[in-house]
């Protein structure tokens, strides 16, 4: 019976190993088990990229936004308020701000938990989602100018304060400027602009007198139709004369060695022999421009309107060949080569324009007497012979040569004097001691006689530049100032005006001057700051990433 039980019991387990119904059950249950898990890794997985994907997002949005050279707002504080408007502040993990004046480069790194609910089974019991985004804006050509006032009234503080804060400016702007994509050029002014020997060259002159240090040319007014000087209009150089002091005006002879009412002095010379205040080319080097800016030297008056007009030439692209040429010649960095470019939207270009006064008339020696053979002669002991043809009077009989030193009249010149250039006598002579002592001693009869051959002389010798007379002539300076303001503006560059202790007028001509909320009405004191207001506000410029 036991044995049958057993039997029995070997048979069942038998056809137990041999059922296969519900195997299957098992089976899948482990595969579902499988599969659950497949589905919880693949969404916090979804989770995950969800997660990054906005990270990624906001952080792209923040950094563009915040390199944007039209931001105003501080790039860092833009990515944050981009995060925390998207609601993940606590996300972002630094930000770095790298800015120069054509550039500014934002880089933002953000983290975030995605907390997994299934990894933890493998082990993973964090799955962070990194984000990080760089966003560059950068314009590749930058040209500005400096068009900076040295009047006789800019002299002592005014003038400290302005290189101080012209020399900061430069090591601004030009910080971090490796690739040399900005220039900068300087247009010192007074009553006239020294453009220099090298400039000179761009331009049809005529009337070259070719003294030394003085290079100031007369703009005709045609040539304020449009923003750059014409290269190809003949324009005349401004002689180099002491045409402002007075001479002894008696009817003795006055040697011509005579300090006081003789020999010239060019302190009143409108046009300056100043080495320190010629223009100068567009440069990147900010050591070679701040020792411009600190030899800069004060005198003379006050002639906006020129310094502008060369101001706006210098990044004028009619001057693109001459800037050739100097890069060529040395006297322009080889990266400079091709400026100035044309008017588009890869390249900012600034003029910087400042003053302390308004406009002053100036006068002239008119082209007349300029330059070419006078009719005056001196002889090797240094006496002079004044030629003249017709117009003597009755006393002189044949004799065309008066003789000065002696009061006579000859039939040679004295002493085989040769004939003198009129560029040569300005060196030599005050423009009233030859109007007096040359002309109206020989020609005038009695005293009323020649005070008025004097004021003839006077009248043909000297003229006021811009207009008839000083009224005039301010009011014709105020308007070709604005022209050419006009013209900079419509072209698309930035102009910003400076005003240091000026008149009210001279407030006013300048406001009207400048791009609209780019005036700036300081002093002594605060010119510094108010350079360095502009060259912060030069790195808001509209660029094109």
């Amino acid at each position: 019976m036991f044995r049958s039980g057993f039997v029995a019991v070997n048979a069942r387990l038998a056809a137990f190993r041999r059922e296969e119904d519900g195997a299957l059950v098992i089976f899948g249950l482990v595969l579902l088990t499988l599969m659950l898990l497949m589905l919880g890794f693949a969404l916090d997985l979804i989770r995950y990229e969800n997660t990054r994907v906005r990270l990624q997002n906001t952080l792209d949005r923040a950094t563009l936004a915040a390199a944007s050279l039209e931001q105003t707002r501080d790039p860092e504080a833009v990515v944050r308020d981009y995060m925390l408007k998207a609601g993940i502040s606590e996300q972002l993990d630094s930000v770095q701000v790298t800015q120069a004046l054509n550039e500014r480069v934002v880089e933002a790194k953000g983290r975030a938990d995605t907390n997994p609910f299934f990894m933890p089974m493998l082990g993973i019991e964090r799955f962070d989602a990194l984000g990080a985004s760089e966003a560059q804006q950068a314009i590749s050509k930058v040209e500005i100018v400096l068009v900076l006032d040295v009047s006789g009234s800019m002299a002592g503080q005014k003038l400290v304060s302005l290189k101080e804060a012209a020399t900061e400016f430069v090591d601004t702007v030009l910080e971090g400027d490796t690739h040399h994509r900005v220039s900068i050029a300087i247009v010192p002014y007074n009553a006239q602009v020294n453009i220099g020997t090298d400039l000179r060259r761009a331009f049809d002159l005529t009337h070259v007198a070719n003294v030394e240090n003085v290079n100031c040319v007369e703009i005709p007014d045609a040539a304020f139709d449009a923003q750059a000087i014409p290269t190809d209009m003949p324009m005349p150089m401004m002689a180099y004369a002491d045409i402002a002091y007075g001479t002894n005006r008696t009817n003795a002879y006055v040697s011509a060695t005579d300090v006081n009412y003789a020999l010239p002095y060019y302190g009143s010379a409108f046009c300056k022999n100043t080495p320190g205040n010629v223009v100068r080319l567009p440069s990147t080097d900010a050591a070679t421009l701040k020792a411009q800016i600190n030899g800069l030297v004060a005198g003379g008056n006050t002639s906006i309107t020129l310094g502008m007009k060369w101001g706006a030439t210098m990044i004028d692209p009619s001057l693109r060949s001459a800037y050739a040429e100097f890069v060529e010649e040395g006297k322009m960095p080889g990266e400079l080569r091709g400026r100035p470019f044309d008017y588009d939207d890869d390249v900012q270009k600034v003029v910087v324009l400042m003053t302390d006064g308004e406009h002053v008339a100036h006068n002239r020696i008119t082209d007349d007497y300029k330059t070419g053979v006078s009719n005056i002669y001196q002889a090797a002991d240094g006496y002079y012979s004044v030629h003249f043809a017709t117009g003597r009077p009755a006393s002189a009989g044949a004799n065309e040569y008066y003789v000065p030193h002696l009061g006579t009249w000859q039939a040679t010149p004295w002493n085989n004097g040769l004939p003198q250039t009129w560029e040569s006598i300005w060196t030599k002579l005050k423009m009233t001691y030859v109007a007096w002592q040359f002309y109206a001693r020989p020609l005038g009869l009695g005293s009323s006689g020649r005070t008025a051959v004097y004021n003839d002389m006077v009248g043909r010798m000297v003229s006021i530049y811009a207009g008839p007379d000083s009224w005039t002539a301010v009011e014709a300076m105020d308007d070709s100032l604005q022209k050419t303001c006009d013209q900079v503006r419509a072209n698309g560059i930035l102009l910003y005006g400076i005003t240091v202790e000026a008149p009210a007028h001279g407030n006013e001509v300048i406001t009207n001057c400048a791009t609209a909320d780019r005036t700036f009405l300081s002093d002594r004191n605060t010119i510094r700051s108010t350079f360095q207001t502009i060259a912060a506000n030069l790195s808001s410029l509209r660029l094109t990433q």
